[in-house]
């Protein structure tokens, strides 16, 4: 609902859709594209633009087939966008990271850190979704700056896990902010936290302090990952804890980081052929 509120609705809505044509498509993508030309003057990453090019494609081709007109949108090809990166932060970065944070937004990144929540799920985040006794944050919407909406999708519905330090981080924020905002992180006027405000004033800052290589905000879920994965947490368990409808995801993007973690690098299956096949122990 974001990409339709935000960009579909306010560039079509007044326009029949038999009228919209493939020049008045593309000239749309050129203009969500260019720098600044998202709704808070920002640049939009070609994954996004390929999002919002998909919903309006879908909706065009449901018109064209109902109502018999040429789909504008057929043969419009997707936009190239590059491969993100993968940097997640090792666990002595993490401890690092935590223990010199500013310290109202602890408990914020230890449940970052330790819960795998995407952005829009944290800062929505509301504590009627915390189940103290059964241990779980129940992901149920996500927060960005249209306000409430919808979790990414179906499969992003779930329960995740607290852990103990996420259990604990998540009492003393309680004792904080409870009693102001219905949101676990608020401002002190209870709104839900800017997540490019946290981002420029204490994520990037805290990076810069302790001399750690710059990562994006997103790394934090890809720490969580590869932070599962390195302590031989089941992929189905963890793929569940990230909301991926199956493990695909998680050996495609994640698992090459778990030898680094782990020091494992084959030792293991080298020494199960050493044994099975009579080398003895391994030297």
């Amino acid at each position: 609902m974001v990409h339709i509120n935000g960009y579909l609705l306010p560039r079509f809505a007044e326009i029949q859709m038999h009228k919209i044509l493939k020049a008045d498509c593309l000239a749309f993508r050129a203009d969500i594209v260019k720098p600044g030309g998202s709704m808070k003057n920002r640049t939009l990453s070609a994954k996004t633009v390929n999002e919002i090019m998909q919903i309006l494609g879908a909706i065009l081709a449901e018109g064209a087939d109902r109502y018999e007109f040429p789909n504008p949108m057929q043969n419009v090809k997707r936009l190239k966008a590059p491969k993100v990166h993968i940097e997640p932060m090792s666990f002595d970065e993490v401890e690092k990271f935590i223990a010199s944070v500013r310290v109202d937004y602890k408990q914020y990144f230890i449940v970052r850190f330790y819960t795998g929540l995407r952005t829009g799920e944290v800062h929505g985040l509301q504590w009627k979704y915390i189940d103290f006794e059964r241990r779980e944050i129940l992901v149920r919407e996500t927060y960005s700056h249209l306000g409430r909406e919808y979790t990414k999708n179906d499969g992003s519905q779930r329960e995740v896990h607290m852990s103990e330090p996420v259990y604990q981080a998540l009492k003393t924020q309680y004792e904080a902010s409870g009693h102001l905002s219905e949101y676990v992180f608020c401002t002190r006027i209870g709104t839900p936290i800017d997540p490019l405000n946290v981002n420029k004033r204490v994520w990037k800052p805290t990076l810069k302090l302790l001399g750690m290589k710059d990562r994006r905000f997103y790394q934090t879920r890809h720490t969580a990952a590869t932070l599962w994965l390195a302590s031989g947490e089941a992929p189905e368990w963890i793929a569940k804890q990230m909301g991926h409808t199956s493990t695909e995801m998680l050996f495609k993007v994640y698992s090459r980081y778990v030898p680094n973690l782990t020091r494992q690098d084959g030792s293991a299956f080298e020494r199960l052929l050493l044994q099975r096949l009579g080398g003895g122990e391994q030297q």
